[in-house]
């Protein structure tokens, strides 16, 4: 595994390809009091980029023009909150995004489980430790953090493969496509501090 720490943004001249995993850590999950710490990216190779953003200005722009870029996807696992935080502190929309949560929840109806530590276990036979989920990720990382923000991104290509070979022979690929297209507005009405499922009687 290839951790790399950046402060602030990525370097001008990093190339991560066409389809990255991304994740976010925060300081707890109430967006308006709760700030985004870090950002991690891999490009599937066993690296993980984290970039530690200055809450003073969180001014990141090759962070930024990556998120924003149509040609490059991104695979987040939950990435409602993620995209929310993005949205709020980095002042950005993320476009071209794929979900792995969504996409287990649809594809892996035989399991109620569908945290990333499960399907991690299940398509990469890799037990991973989450136990730094709820530490500190507002001041100096340690080693320890680092893997844990590392093993957030770098299995999500091949999770998000698999799961698309199910969603393709239950024929439910679709359907995925379109919770997608909803993802936006759901990250606008939790923004808009709308929490409870519109859809409920």
């Amino acid at each position: 595994m290839n951790i790399k720490l950046h402060k602030n943004d990525l370097p001008d001249d990093l190339n991560l390809g066409n389809v990255i995993a991304v994740d976010g850590e925060f300081m707890g999950l109430n967006i308006r009091r709760d700030p985004l710490c870090l950002v991690q990216i891999s490009s599937g190779n066993s690296d993980a980029h984290i970039i530690q953003l200055d809450r003073s200005n969180y001014e990141a722009p090759n962070l930024i023009k990556i998120l924003k870029d149509e040609k490059i996807t991104k695979i987040f696992h939950y990435g409602r909150a993620d995209l929310a935080h993005i949205k709020y502190y980095l002042k950005t929309e993320t476009n071209n995004i794929l979900d792995t949560k969504i996409a287990s929840k649809l594809s892996r109806s035989y399991s109620d489980n569908h945290s990333l530590k499960t399907l991690i276990k299940e398509f990469i036979n890799i037990d991973i430790s989450k136990q730094f989920q709820s530490s500190d990720f507002g001041g100096e990382l340690s080693q320890a953090q680092l893997k844990y923000c590392a093993n957030d991104v770098i299995y999500l290509h091949k999770i998000h493969e698999e799961l698309n070979k199910i969603l393709i022979r239950e024929k439910r690929v679709d359907l995925y496509k379109d919770c997608l297209k909803f993802l936006r507005t759901r990250v606008d009405l939790d923004l808009a501090l709308f929490k409870d499922d519109i859809w409920a009687h």
